[in-house]
């Protein structure tokens, strides 16, 4: 009798415990993790704490997939297309090896036919009101729910990623993004109305989030009014497809989001398309170089969310173990296959044994399986080639001494997996510290104090993500604003929010995807004309590489005006200037110690100015370099009070300028008061904001507070145009220094004397040496060294089309950001073309920092 009374709890407890529609594991595989010949019961389970499988049903997707026939096609303009004659890839499952369906390798003509379809559709979808392109967003984010299991199952066949992962992470940040980006394509007009879209954007993604990630591209390409043609990645392909044939059920107008499938060079084709206006890429820093420099010159737009090298600060006021399962979703999420993964462990020394020993002994609690199990933690590699270099990682590290520990639990029999990994006993040089391993692999060093942990932390071309694990508030505060990182999680790690922006600094790429910060990467200012530029060739290695090419004239062959002043009632010849290099905060001469002549119109020299190369280059740049970091902590309001000051010295020298302006470019006096005069006013303008653009509170779904920061970018170096050369310099060097930037300038190369003649003003504002630094002499020569010195972190280009598909290409090398013309001009007296929000976004890159509470309230 109590058997029975038993039996019959038992089975209320697992027909309660068991969600709609999944399977209940086969009693004899429960049995079996018992070690018994019998069904366990729940009190012996509760007892041991073994678990059986809990398999989740892949017969829904399977359906789908035989539905299609097994073969799947591009979707492009809301219905299928299967092109005669493709190659096609075949998708597997890699925890099986199951071969789930192909797909087609497209072709240009593809590639031809979706841009045509996207482009057809940007004619009407750009012009419906907000309120529709919401209405279309918020359908989508409703169709994608009713569908969220089988989207779910088919991701985890097709990656190999736990089902928990892509059920309760992926595919619900997929519908939060849809619902977020519903609200901002319905406040466009009001929040962003003085932007328009783009035209045709190019999403490319990768294969380790293939639904999630692609919807952090779409989302925000829609609401602003783009279309969009997605390249997903070899490996991953099939919710891509289902996500798209969604999109057509939800009532999306044919054309505006369209897939295709092919290799990696085939992406590259459809990047280079000249129809289209925009790329979005998510991948590894080596592709993001290669695009960067593909696109160069073409006047696309381009945003790049590349590796990472994340590192997770332990310090001994952390709660370690919190630390510890903190660690498990930051490196062995997603198998470690995670671009934000903490893959750098960095422990305070005092607490470094203890937290290892924790530490591995949650390794061996760590279960691999089938992507489709329910209680498993990780599933399958992706493919085998990422199997091989990993392993390769390992082997290395130990063969150099390090010591590797993995859990002594055997691996599944069949699949591409591999076990939880911890190295220790490496150094900062060693290669699976420095480099991107992107596998379930951890590194360990330790660290005294917090300023080596900054130390460390910061010591890596990449600048994507990080965690600080302290009980001590003001230290996470301190240590996470002191991260060169695009986002800080306080004792936490790989959270994200539709409401945050998530992008890198440094090598990690540029561009933010999410939160308010993310719609600008799909938008250009309102009274921009797309740019179609035609550079033509362009020879990398020899441009503007001679110093001198362009000789000054022998002395004596031109006229020279000579300024004369009056001495009771004799004219006399004025002091000679000598106008010299500006950095450190004084007048260098030239390491050349050449001249160059500045002509009037009529074609008299006015004066010689010095002829910088790159050793003055380097010289600036140093100088930048160790004035940005005290610049940048500055009060904003100090920062204020020095613009300010520079427009009150700048006016006292009101009738001095002008007349320079006059003489030297040969306009009428009233009109060159007119350019001073907007220049004080600018520099008003400017001062106002340095201390009200500084970041906000995001409205992120975490308990909690996720603060955005807007940090300055380092050592952003400046080609100015020839015209407005005192309009236009100001209107440039204003808005990086108010926002904590410092700067080196290269100014007109016709008219650099209103520059020069700032020096004054620069001297007597109170400026610390070093914030702003300028360079005289051949725009294109000085551009190419400083876009090429790995220390400048931005380059802005006001020059040729050729120039700036030169400074387009070159910034590949550390990813630097760009802001070039294309050689187009613009009005610098306009409030919009001259100092719009523009201006702003390029000066500044986006922190998030999230912060979460849990004292009184339960999360």
């Amino acid at each position: 009798m109590e058997d029975k009374k038993r039996k019959k709890q038992k089975e209320k407890e697992t027909a309660r415990d068991r969600a709609p529609g999944e399977r209940h594991p086969a009693p004899q595989l429960m049995a079996a993790s018992m070690g018994t010949g019998e069904a366990a019961s729940v009190r012996d389970i509760f007892s041991s704490m073994q678990y059986g499988p809990a398999p989740e049903t892949p017969s829904i997707a399977q359906a789908w997939l035989s539905a299609h026939g097994r073969s799947l096609g591009h979707f492009v303009d809301g219905k299928w297309l299967k092109p005669e004659g493709r190659l096609t890839y075949t998708t597997k499952n890699p925890a099986t090896g199951e071969s789930l369906a192909t797909t087609l390798q497209g072709e240009d003509e593809d590639v031809e036919t979706a841009v045509q379809a996207a482009r057809k559709a940007f004619e009407s979808w750009s012009q419906l009101p907000c309120h529709i392109r919401a209405r279309y967003l918020y359908s989508v984010a409703r169709t994608v729910q009713k569908h969220q299991r089988l989207l779910s199952v088919l991701e985890s066949l097709d990656n190999g990623k736990p089902i928990r992962e892509s059920r309760d992470c992926d595919v619900p940040l997929v519908v939060r993004h849809f619902y977020h980006h519903a609200g901002w394509a319905q406040l466009r007009d009001i929040e962003m109305r003085d932007w328009k879209p783009l035209g045709v954007v190019a999403a490319i993604v990768p294969w380790n989030f293939p639904l999630m990630l692609l919807t952090w591209k779409i989302c925000p390409a829609l609401a602003m009014g783009n279309t969009v043609v997605l390249k997903p990645a070899t490996y991953t392909r099939l919710t891509a497809l289902l996500l798209a044939e969604i999109c057509a059920e939800a009532g999306l107008p044919p054309g505006v989001f369209n897939v295709v499938t092919g290799t990696g060079a085939f992406g590259s084709r459809l990047a280079m398309h000249p129809g289209v206006d925009k790329v979005a890429f998510t991948g590894s820093t080596e592709v993001g170089r290669t695009l960067r420099r593909a696109t160069a010159g073409t006047g696309k737009k381009l945003s790049l969310e590349l590796g990472g090298k994340s590192p997770f600060l332990v310090f001994d006021s952390a709660d370690l173990d919190s630390a510890v399962e903190g660690l498990v979703d930051a490196i062995w999420f997603n198998q470690g296959q995670v671009c934000s993964a903490g893959s750098r462990l960095l422990v305070q020394e005092s607490v470094t044994s203890d937290l290892i020993d924790r530490l591995k002994q949650r390794m061996g609690r760590l279960r691999l399986g089938d992507s489709l199990d329910k209680a498993v933690d990780m599933g399958a590699l992706v493919d085998e080639s990422q199997q091989k270099t990993i392993t390769e990682f390992v082997e290395e590290a130990r063969a150099e001494g390090a010591e590797v520990f993995q859990p002594s639990d055997p691996l599944p029999r069949k699949g591409l997996f591999y076990p939880p990994t911890l190295i220790t006993g490496v150094n900062s040089t060693s290669r699976c510290v420095r480099e991107e391993i992107f596998g379930p692999v951890l590194v360990a060093m330790s660290f005294r104090t917090p300023k080596e942990a900054i130390e460390l932390a910061n010591n890596t071309p990449y600048g994507l993500a990080a965690s600080v694990w302290t009980e001590n508030l003001p230290l996470a505060l301190e240590v996470a604003l002191s991260l060169k990182a695009g986002t800080v999680w306080v004792n936490g790690h790989n959270m994200f929010d539709a409401a945050a922006g998530f992008g890198g600094y440094k090598e990690s790429g540029f561009g933010r995807d999410g939160g308010k910060e993310g719609l600008y990467e799909y938008v250009r200012p309102a009274w921009e004309d797309p740019h179609h530029p035609n550079p033509g060739d362009v020879n990398y290695k020899t441009f503007a590489a001679s110093y001198g090419a362009q000789l000054p004239p022998v002395p004596s062959q031109k006229e020279v005006s000579q300024a004369m002043i009056r001495v009771q009632e004799a004219e006399i010849p004025s002091v000679d200037r000598t106008y010299k290099l500006y950095y450190a905060g004084a007048q260098k001469r030239p390491d050349a110690m050449y001249s160059r002549p500045i002509c009037n119109p009529s074609g008299k020299v006015v004066a010689y100015v010095a002829d910088g190369n790159r050793k003055d280059v380097r010289n600036a740049v140093e100088a930048a370099h160790k004035a940005a970091p005290g610049w940048g902590k500055r009060a904003a309001h100090n920062r204020a009070q020095i613009v300010y000051y520079m427009a009150e010295n700048l006016e006292l020298r009101r009738e001095e300028m002008a007349q320079r302006l006059s003489a030297l470019m040969g306009m009428p006096v009233p009109e060159a008061l007119r350019e001073v005069d907007a220049s004080i006013q600018r520099l008003f303008l400017w001062g106002a904001y340095c201390d009200k653009y500084g970041g906000t509170v995001q409205e992120t779904l975490l308990y909690g507070a996720t603060v955005l920061i807007r940090e300055p970018l380092g050592v952003v170096a400046i080609a100015c145009p020839d015209e407005s050369p005192l309009l236009g310099f100001v209107s440039l060097f204003a808005p990086a220094i108010v926002r904590g930037n410092a700067v080196v300038v290269i100014p007109s190369e016709k008219y650099p004397l209103p520059a020069l003649d700032f020096y004054q003003v620069f001297d007597t504002s109170d400026l610390p040496g070093g914030v702003v630094n300028i360079l005289t002499g051949a725009r294109d020569h000085l551009t190419k060294y400083l876009v090429e010195h790995q220390d400048v972190q931005a380059m802005w280009y006001f020059g040729s089309e050729q120039g700036s598909k030169f400074v387009e290409w070159s910034s590949a090398e550390n990813v630097k950001r760009t802001w070039v013309n294309y050689g187009a001009t613009r009005d610098w007296a306009d409030l919009h073309q001259g100092a719009g929000e523009e201006f702003l976004y390029h000066a500044t890159q986006c922190k998030n920092i999230w912060i979460p509470m849990g004292e009184i309230f339960a999360n």
